[in-house]
């Protein structure tokens, strides 16, 4: 079978590897099959090789659907389809071992594409909960790739007076509009804090999401936009280290900064399941590319470089419609 396997930067090969095997004796375990699966911005460290993480055979996806092959478990049943979150983004395998306490239910109610995306959704969920109430406030998101799109959508959902997406891609802010946002600014025409503040009334944000992460981190710009009292949830993988930080400004505006990493797989991904099932949110407008794994290294540089519009890019494994 395949295996993904990183052999320089920005380079993805797929080479052999032998099967999987439940472990003797083991229990509550599964092989999982992937089926289809999509590309996020966390993937992206590994591709062009930045450092911030060890890189092994098998990195990296970790959004996926598929089918449960042989289990020594009770959870599954072989041939369940469910979707299925990998260890550290280690899932780019034709089949993989994992722990069965890592898949969730699919909604019957769910296209595949829809089923996949409750992962990066459930993600989104997971943070929010750390915010008090949303009604009646102004969030302004910082970054307008898959997951800004998903916290402009989860946000109006939850009774923001105003979504505001930031970004500096023009194209990626056309897709804001389907996404619930009722104001945009690209910060690479305008000063991004006077046009906030225009849009609040010189108050600023009661909350800032930072949606972008990793190098190219917006944490001061966060600090900008923030209004006196807000909150800022910090989604966005940072750096170890960020240099130059403006903490002294959030302190004088009296802000509280919130972070998020790890939701719960009995809570967070089955809730996002059920928002996309229910269509309290439409995630559709992020499917912009599909690839077969064949073409995996395209899907990376598409994904990288974010062509023609890419916001989801999405790869089907030869397991896919069997």
């Amino acid at each position: 079978m395949l295996a993904g396997q990183f052999t320089a930067p920005h380079r993805i090969d797929l080479v052999e590897t032998p099967e999987p095997q439940l472990t003797p004796g083991g229990k509550g375990e599964m092989i999982f099959e992937p089926e289809l699966t999509c590309l996020c911005g966390s993937d992206t460290p590994y591709f062009t090789w930045s450092g911030e993480w060890p890189i092994r055979l098998g990195h990296s996806l970790h959004e996926m659907i598929g089918r449960v092959v042989a289990t020594n478990g009770n959870r599954w049943k072989v041939g369940d389809r469910v979707l299925c979150v990998p260890p550290e983004q280690n899932g780019l395998w034709e089949r993989y071992l994992v722990s069965e306490d890592r898949g969730v239910a699919i909604d019957s109610r769910c296209t595949d594409a829809q089923a996949v995306l409750a992962q990066p959704l459930g993600t989104a969920l997971f943070a929010l909960k750390k915010l008090p109430t949303l009604v009646d406030l102004d969030v302004a998101i910082v970054g307008q790739g898959p997951m800004g799109q998903l916290f402009n959508m989860s946000v109006k959902a939850l009774g923001a007076r105003q979504v505001i997406g930031i970004d500096r891609l023009e194209s990626r802010l056309k897709t804001s509009w389907k996404c619930g946002v009722t104001s945009t600014i690209c910060n690479a025409v305008d000063d991004p804090v006077a046009k906030l503040k225009e849009l609040t009334g010189g108050k600023g944000a009661d909350i800032v999401i930072e949606a972008v992460g990793h190098a190219e981190q917006q944490f001061n710009l966060c600090i900008e936009l923030l209004g006196y009292g807000g909150r800022i949830l910090y989604f966005g993988v940072a750096p170890e280290i960020i240099n130059g930080l403006r903490w002294r400004d959030l302190i004088f505006k009296n802000g509280t900064v919130h972070t998020s990493i790890n939701p719960d797989f009995k809570r967070d991904f089955p809730l996002a399941m059920q928002w996309i099932a229910e269509r309290r949110v439409n995630v559709d407008p992020l499917v912009t590319h599909t690839y077969k794994l064949a073409d995996i290294q395209t899907a990376f540089e598409t994904f990288r470089d974010r062509r023609d519009g890419a916001i989801k890019v999405f790869v089907e494994f030869p397991a896919y419609r069997r």
